[in-house]
């Protein structure tokens, strides 16, 4: 459920106390630009968390953007201090009138606590969006969360689909500040005199993002800055990898009622590109499959050799021409 906690925006020059520096203001709405196109009407929604990098966010959106912005604060209600961390935003909304709704989740799914905190996260964002009639949805993920996001993928052993690391635009959301430091949205914030609230997940030792962030502040060996940068020369590989897949699958990969067939025309298919065909044509019959390295690599290898093997729920035989169907319906035999 939501409900609005501050009145609609209306356009104010009262100046505050300590503004903004230009050159922020200006750089903030460059990366915006980059992202968007530049609309000149276009309307942005605030994931705002009420911590520093969210808080920030905020304030440069709707010092670049006045009269254009909203906010939204999903309260999970997993810790005792949400709800008044969301009330925290729904006062600095209100003290610039910036309109604000508060975004309660109801019980999340069991599993995976903080995957499905995530997904309840961004439905909710998306409902509030539609509801307003939002254009682009800004997250505040920054350099170094991008930074802390490709290590855990590096030692998960990820390709380049998965080392291209947070995307800076998925559908409208758009995370306009993946080339900003956490220090200086922080420094940001102490020199506007604007405080913002601190989530204890964030150094609790039971969640690997939160070790690994610790280990990273005390290094000097990693640059976010860089890796922000490689970031984007791996996302754009990557979307040039899935042209290059598109193309393929349209010319060598068929369909019927029996399953799917991938003739191999070309024996020479680089190792990555053939990994993505296969696995489209895995999703092709088993749209919930989740790509994991390991057993793809190996059902290639068995392929590759004219055998038969079953990955998800899809039995696939090798040969001349590849041919995934349907894999037979377990018996119960209890």
């Amino acid at each position: 459920s939501s409900a609005p906690t501050c009145p609609p925006a209306r356009k104010r020059d009262v100046p505050t106390p300590n503004a903004l520096p230009e050159a922020l203001i200006q750089r903030f709405a460059d990366d915006v630009a980059r992202l968007t196109g530049g609309g000149l009407n276009d309307r942005f929604g605030i994931a705002a968390s009420g911590g520093p990098d969210s808080v920030a966010m905020l304030l440069l959106a709707a010092t670049a953007f006045p009269g254009r912005v909203e906010s939204a604060t999903v309260d999970h209600r997993l810790r005792a201090a949400s709800t008044s961390e969301a009330h925290y935003v729904a006062s600095i909304c209100a003290e610039r009138d910036i309109p604000h709704q508060t975004l309660t989740l109801d019980t999340l799914p069991d599993g995976n606590v903080s995957n499905e905190a995530r997904k309840a996260r961004y439905a909710a964002l998306e409902a509030w969006a539609d509801d307003r009639k939002i254009d682009w949805l800004m997250t505040a993920h920054h350099a170094d969360d991008q930074l802390e996001t490709m290590i855990m993928r590096l030692n998960r052993g990820s390709g380049v689909a998965g080392l291209s690391g947070i995307r800076a635009r998925q559908g409208r959301i758009v995370r306009p500040l993946l080339h900003w430091r956490h220090d200086e949205l922080v420094a940001l914030l102490v020199d506007m005199g604007v405080e913002a609230v601190d989530d204890p997940t964030n150094h609790d030792d039971a969640y690997d993002r939160a070790r690994l962030r610790k280990k990273l502040r005390k290094s000097d060996l990693f640059d976010a800055e860089a890796a922000a940068i490689s970031a984007d020369a791996l996302a754009d590989a990557d979307a040039a990898l899935e042209i290059w897949v598109d193309q393929l699958e349209a010319a060598h990969v068929q369909q019927d009622a029996t399953g799917v067939a991938f003739h191999r025309a070309d024996a020479g298919i680089p190792a990555e590109v053939l990994r993505r065909l296969v696995l489209r044509c895995v999703r092709r019959l088993d749209p919930d499959f989740k790509p994991r390295g390991v057993p793809l690599t190996m059902l290639i290898k068995t392929l590759e050799a004219g055998g038969r093997s079953t990955l998800g729920n899809v039995v696939a035989t090798g040969g001349k021409n590849w041919v995934f169907a349907p894999a037979p319906t377990r018996r119960n035999t209890a």
